[in-house]
């Protein structure tokens, strides 16, 4: 597998793609504790939500496919 941080940036070179992850990704890690801070579930869903939602907006403007889908593809045999 290599080191995990460069295949990251390999997959990541559309800048636009880069930067929707910078952002989208803390994003969801934010979601966690902004439920435990502020107590507005909705909030917190939203948060995650708009977080993934970044990341795959950007697989989508590289086209490329995101971990989650080249995992299931992985599992269920399909390339």
């Amino acid at each position: 597998m290599g080191n995990p941080i460069a295949n990251w940036f390999k997959r990541h070179r559309n800048p636009t793609s880069f930067w929707l992850h910078v952002v989208g990704i803390p994003a969801c890690f934010i979601a966690a504790p902004a439920l435990a801070v502020v107590r507005r579930w909705w909030l917190a869903i939203a948060i995650f939500i708009a977080g993934y939602a970044l990341q795959l907006i950007g697989h989508l403007v590289a086209g490329s496919r995101s971990g989650e889908e080249m995992f299931l593809r992985r599992l269920f045999g399909k390339r």
